[in-house]
């Protein structure tokens, strides 16, 4: 009789090549599931305006009295100013007239920075695709304005490690409400081991930007390039007078009275440059270490330099160095001899390099005289002494 080995019954007659396939299609069905769940979690952070810095410290172990110290110091340090002189959102004086003070409280971009659109909805726009991908920025150049920022961006472009927006995205001073996904669509794609940044000045002086960074990221890394509040005031009504020629003379703005000398400090031109107001309201979420200041006259006297001290800030190799630069004798200030992704030098635009109207020497004087005290304790808060007086 002959012997015939027994058969499976159908149901596991299944090929060997075929179960491996089955398998195979289960392990990738769950990685997709998985990185799609890890992508799309940290785009639904709430924002948290009950997180600052001092209850970051008690939660992880630093003594509340510590904590306490640090703000009646701090306190101490700013309660001879009266910052209820200078409130930023102050009206201006009425004498001024509503036409002028519209035209000069606006802080409209420049012509080449165009106001960013919404992306089209997408539900995969900010994950990977092709080569890297789009990521919040772990750094933001959050101001000031007329202080050097363009400049600061354009040479850190040059850096392989760095990728930045072009256009100012004014997300947490005007935007806020599109969303994070609207935000991070804005961002290039970065590799691995690079660096998101974007640049907007009005940060510094939007008193909700402090928290609602914070409520993205507490690790962001945060530069202010600051100059000489005076000459940044003028620089700043040049812009406008370039824009809008038939507007008030800049000593007629300046001061509410004319004859005691009194300066409008509810002028946004003047009111920017009262830095320590301002940086008192980042120290609350922020610590110190986690913000660069940046001088504005060294970004043109020491370009080099001060890029040294951005890229040791950031973290990264110092690639940027005196190589990179030339100094235009026409405009006055440093140019790049090789932009991003050029092989020709490159300057900035001709909205930079303005030439300022003549002041009266008398108005330059009082501005240094009601800016001095401010100055002061700027620099004792950020324990540099920037030389404007």
């Amino acid at each position: 009789m002959e012997y015939s080995p027994p058969r499976p019954s159908p149901c596991c007659r299944f090929p060997g090549a075929v179960k491996k396939k089955a398998f195979l299609l289960s392990i990738m069905l769950f990685i997709w599931v998985f990185v799609l769940y890890s992508c799309v979690g940290p785009c639904s952070t709430g924002v948290l305006l009950d997180s600052p810095r001092d209850r970051d410290r008690e939660r992880d172990g630093a003594p509340a009295a510590a904590a306490a110290g640090e703000r009646t110091e701090r306190a101490d340090l700013l309660s001879r100013l009266r910052w209820e002189d200078v409130d930023y959102y102050e009206e201006p004086a009425a004498a001024r007239g509503a036409a002028s003070r519209d035209l000069l409280l606006s802080d409209e971009p420049e012509p080449r920075e165009p106001v960013p659109r919404a992306p089209e909805p997408s539900s995969m726009s900010s994950f990977s695709n092709g080569a890297g991908s789009k990521k919040l920025p772990q750094a933001i150049i959050i101001g000031v304005k007329k202080g050097g920022t363009r400049a600061l961006l354009e040479f850190l472009r040059v850096h392989p490690d760095i990728r930045a927006v072009g256009a100012e995205p004014h997300f947490f001073d005007r935007n806020y409400d599109n969303g994070l996904e609207w935000y991070r669509d804005l961002m290039p794609k970065t590799l691995e081991g690079q660096i998101t940044m974007e640049k907007t000045p009005s940060y510094f002086v939007t008193k909700e930007a402090p928290a609602r960074i914070s409520a993205m990221s507490r690790d962001t890394k945060l530069i202010v390039v600051v100059r000489d509040p005076v000459t940044r005031a003028i620089s700043d009504y040049t812009q406008t007078l370039s824009k809008k020629p038939d507007i008030p003379s800049f000593e007629s703005l300046t001061f509410k009275n004319r004859t005691t000398g009194l300066i409008d400090t509810s002028w946004s031109a003047i009111q920017i440059g009262i830095y320590a107001k301002h940086l008192d309201n980042w120290l609350q979420y922020f610590p110190m270490e986690q913000i660069l200041f940046v001088s504005g006259e060294r970004l043109i006297s020491d370009p080099a330099g001060e890029l040294g001290r951005v890229q040791d800030f950031l973290g990264l190799k110092r690639i940027i160095t005196d190589k990179h630069f030339y100094f235009n004798q026409t405009k006055g200030f440093p140019c790049l001899k090789k932009a991003e992704g050029s092989s020709k030098p490159h300057c900035l635009g001709k909205t930079k390099g303005r030439t300022h109207p003549d002041i009266r020497p008398e108005v330059v004087r009082r501005l240094r005289d009601f800016y001095r005290p401010f100055n002061m304790k700027f620099y004792q808060m950020t324990a540099h002494n920037f030389g404007w007086d």
